[in-house]
Parts: C-alpha cells; structure tokens; sequence
C-alpha cells in the first residue's frame, strides 16, 4: 500500500513560538526573505484577564488534488511515488503560474535557485534518512503529529480517528493532507467544526 503522508497541528498545544520555522530554515536552507513555514499568530481575543491567541500553521498543504501540479507546464511540479508535491528544480522556468494557481499562497520564487520553492516534509533531507521533519522534532509542545496515514497502528491515523479535525478550504476540492485540530477557546469557529461532525 502506497505512503500517505500527513501533518496534524494540534492548535490547542501549539503556543507560536516559532521554532517549527527557524528548524525549517536550518534543515532546508531557506534564503531571507522568504519562508516554507511560519505559524499565524492571530488575537488577543476575549476580555482581561482571559485573553487567548489563535495559532494558524501557514506551510504547503500537500494536496491530493493540487492546482499547482495542473498548471505546471514543464513538469517541475510534481507528485512523487510517496503522494508529496515537490519540485524539479533544474525544471522550472520561473513562470510562476504555480505560484499563483495556489489557492493557500505559499509557494514562492527561492531568491538562491531561481525556482519555485515551498514546504516538501522535508523529503530530501528528514525523510530520505528515516526521520521526521524538522518542524515536528523541535516542537516543544508535541503540536505537530506527522505519518503515514495508511498505517491504521501510525500515531496520525489514530489521531485523525480519534479527534475533531478540520482542513483549511475544503470547498474548493484540493483535498489537503495537513489537518488540524481547532482551538477549544475558539468560539463560535469551533462549535462550528463540532457541529459539523455531529458532536453538538
């Protein structure tokens, strides 16, 4: 059975700190200016002394039905045997049409390689020598939760079956594989996700 790597953020555990981004840089040598991964800090909301903030991951969403490899017209984007949307650096001609095709907005021209350049689960790096993605190894708060959601005894797929999920821009058919789990102090967005799935 063929791999279908996921990511879980966990939006209740996770506290913005950005480290998932500053792993990134390093792991992938990600040039200024631009960037494969940050977390959205989003708030204060609610009154003193309860305030809380909303923690939003903004990275790639891995979909399975991706616009970005449709528009392509050189084949530098591409999905690979494991499902993961990468890109044929040597391929890409800097058109940019994935670029704009990306509902989710963000991908982005690397400064250094001329080419478009966005968040892979570091597969070349992490993945090719068995580890998990940078991001996930230096949570401090276990926020990310990444595998293979194939494996019915993966620590994912038993996350995905046992907690409220949701996914950013459904409607409009990509089918993202980064999922997340909604806020409990998030109000009315999250009565929202649970009347969706039945539970209030």
């Amino acid at each position: 059975m063929n791999k279908r790597y996921v990511m879980v953020h966990d939006e209740n555990k996770c506290i913005g700190c950005q480290a998932c981004n500053v792993a990134c840089r390093s792991e992938n040598g990600v040039p200024e200016g631009v960037t494969r991964l940050q977390v959205r800090v989003e708030g204060p909301f609610g009154e003193m002394p309860n305030l809380h903030f909303k923690y939003h991951r903004v990275s790639c969403q891995q979909c399975e039905d991706a616009p970005c490899v449709k528009v392509c017209p050189t084949g530098a984007a591409y999905v690979g045997e494991d499902g993961i949307i990468s890109i044929h650096t040597d391929k890409c001609v800097g058109c940019m049409y994935c670029v704009a095709a990306c509902p989710y907005k963000v991908r982005f021209m690397n400064p250094e390689t001329k080419a478009a350049d966005k968040c892979n689960f570091c597969k070349d790096t992490r993945l090719a020598r068995g580890e998990e993605p940078a991001c996930v190894t230096v949570c401090p708060t276990d926020a990310l939760v990444f595998g293979d959601a194939n494996d019915p005894h993966s620590e994912v797929a038993i996350m995905l079956n046992t907690k409220i999920t949701y996914q950013d821009k459904t409607h409009l058919g990509t089918k993202p594989r980064v999922y997340r789990v909604p806020t409990k102090r998030g109000g009315l967005d999250y009565e929202q996700h649970l009347g969706r799935y039945g539970a209030i």
